[in-house]
């Protein structure tokens, strides 16, 4: 009868231990290009495997929002360089959001998150969409509790972060191991700044010529290695802005109209464009620029008619077209990971 029951209790063991899979984790270094520099990492969340699959999970998975009817992937595409296409953003029950989703490509790098930068750091940015009524909506303790009951998600937690189960810091810390790997610097600009002349047009040449020169200073902002430099800037969208900017940061009125500086790579992929989505196309957003209309006082003084022929903006269009990476927005590791 002892050797009967100890027997049923094995098998019993060995069911539980198929439905529970061991995790064993291990160091992952990420593939920089060449051209850009090293990515730092938070003390205890630097990249690895299981941190980085798990992330991929939870970036797709549903239940991070009130009605299980959004993730994170709904707003953030990688076939749009992870934006939406959308004017502004639909959170939760089709709730219209303010802005226009940015994209997600070498968010590592970046300094400070959001357009008035008002986040300090990957980890804590994830909180923000987690918990606005108008995005996910979602309180990150009720929804813990349900990633909780899947036993694999906590059985990879504990392997990646030594957690007994799945919490706030668990994640925060996923989303951004797997945000980090979304690492874009394969465009056709890149392969002709590496000695591919034959992967650029006359054509494009000559936009990258007038993009690069002092008559645009359109590289003093879009400066590479990313086409940005992070800073935040009024461009002259409009007399009187209803959202400030970065003046929602910091409180000050001369950083009204102020926002961060977008990356041009892939740009092509993720219009519309503009914090409100407001421009549709990068004919617009080119004509805008070269018009250099004086609107508002904290305009930045760089702003100032360009006086471009048509020949000369189709061409600086062109050449924009030469940072979109179509290896990165078709990166099938980046893709929802398989139905498990």
């Amino acid at each position: 009868m002892k050797r009967i029951v100890f027997f049923g209790l094995l098998i019993v063991a060995l069911i539980a231990c198929e439905q529970i899979p061991l995790h064993n984790d291990e160091p992952v270094k990420l593939r920089i290009p060449s051209q850009f520099p090293e990515m730092t990492f938070p003390k205890g969340n630097e990249p690895t495997k299981l941190r980085i699959a798990l992330g991929r999970i939870l970036f797709y998975d549903k239940r991070l929002s009130t009605n299980h009817d959004i993730s994170c992937s709904s707003c953030h595409i990688l076939s749009s360089a992870f934006t939406d296409g959308k004017t502004v953003s639909h959170g939760r029950m089709g709730h219209s959001g303010k802005r226009n989703a940015p994209t997600l490509a070498n968010i590592a790098w970046m300094p400070r998150l959001m357009m008035e930068g008002g986040v300090p750091s990957l980890e804590a940015q994830a909180l923000a969409p987690l918990h606005d009524s108008l995005e996910m909506g979602f309180n990150m303790m009720v929804y813990v509790d349900e990633l909780n009951e899947d036993e694999n998600l906590k059985a990879m937690a504990k392997a990646a972060y030594g957690r007994d189960s799945i919490d706030p810091y668990v994640v925060t810390c996923a989303l951004s191991a797997f945000q980090r790997t979304f690492i874009s610097g394969d465009s056709r600009y890149d392969r002709y700044k590496s000695g591919y002349k034959n992967e650029m047009s006359e054509m494009e040449m000559a936009g990258m010529s007038l993009f690069f020169s002092e008559k645009t200073k359109c590289s003093e902002c879009h400066s590479e290695p990313f086409f940005t430099d992070f800073g935040y800037y009024n461009i002259g969208l409009e007399a009187d802005y209803k959202d400030t900017g970065k003046e929602r940061a910091t409180h000050d009125s001369s950083d009204i109209g102020k926002f961060k500086t977008p990356t041009l790579r892939n740009i092509e992929l993720t219009g519309p464009y503009m914090h409100d989505g407001r421009m549709s196309t990068l004919e617009e957003v080119v004509s805008f620029i070269n018009r250099g209309e004086k609107l508002h006082a904290n305009q930045d003084e760089r702003i100032v008619p360009l006086h471009l022929s048509d020949e000369e903006q189709a061409q600086i269009v062109a050449f924009l077209k030469t940072l979109t990476d179509w290896n990165f927005v078709q990166n099938a590791n980046l893709l929802a990971p398989p139905e498990r």
